[in-house]
């Protein structure tokens, strides 16, 4: 394909729109691939899949594959579900949630997240969601932005109570934050600390792509 070529070059846009929520949306050809940008950050492919694969990663495939349930929050292009299936061979239940509608129909024009058979795509608010269902998870990622800005719920101690109380015998969740401040640096420090007792192993990977930290929860019983 001609603009696939040409986009090692130089980027290529070939799609722009306005969501009530997220603001500006673009799908951009570059060095060869589809991304999906909002108006100042990468929203799914290019950084972003490079971010949450490094925490994937650690975590380990071989343990990810045997896994029977993962939730997704925050969607968006679904660069990580992508990761999850093609590379993974994940074959379990994934459960996708993000809150605007417009996101995920220009997921599913674009990258094709239609037709990947073992997901479901629930719109709804993240914190509403995780209040409401009765499911277990084995991995809960976390990759909620609203452009640059992370909402404040995703610190409260009540959803990462919440989200640690849904995870399975030995589940794991990969939380991806931005720290662009050393107030946001000075958070995950907190969350980290209050985390850090002997039924949760925490780590962290900090500044991947420079500004993103990864922490990872592992249930240990």
């Amino acid at each position: 394909m001609l603009i696939k070529l040409l986009s090692y070059i130089i980027p290529i846009k070939i799609f722009k729109t306005k969501s009530k929520l997220s603001k500006t949306i673009e799908v951009t050809w570059v060095n060869g691939e589809l991304v999906m940008d909002s108006e100042n950050t990468n929203y799914s492919y290019g950084s972003l899949q490079r971010i949450l694969r490094i925490g994937l990663k650690h975590f380990g495939f071989d343990k990810i594959s045997k896994m029977n349930h993962a939730l997704v929050l925050g969607v968006a292009g679904g660069s990580v579900i992508k990761t999850l299936v093609d590379e993974i061979h994940f074959k379990g239940q994934i459960t996708g949630v993000d809150i605007d509608q417009d996101i995920i129909k220009i997921a599913n024009q674009y990258f094709k997240l239609d037709e990947i058979k073992n997901l479901n795509i629930v719109i709804d608010d993240a914190f509403e969601f995780v209040l409401k269902t009765k499911d277990r998870y084995d991995l809960i990622i976390i990759d909620i932005f609203q452009d640059m800005n992370m909402p404040n719920f995703l610190f409260e101690d009540f959803f990462i109570n919440r989200i640690c109380f849904l995870l399975q015998s030995r589940g794991v969740v990969l939380f991806n934050t931005m720290c662009l401040t050393a107030k946001d640096n000075l958070r995950n420090k907190k969350l980290i600390k209050e985390l850090n007792d002997e039924n949760y192993k925490i780590e962290s990977i900090p500044r991947v792509e420079i500004h993103n930290e990864l922490i990872i929860i592992q249930k240990q019983n």
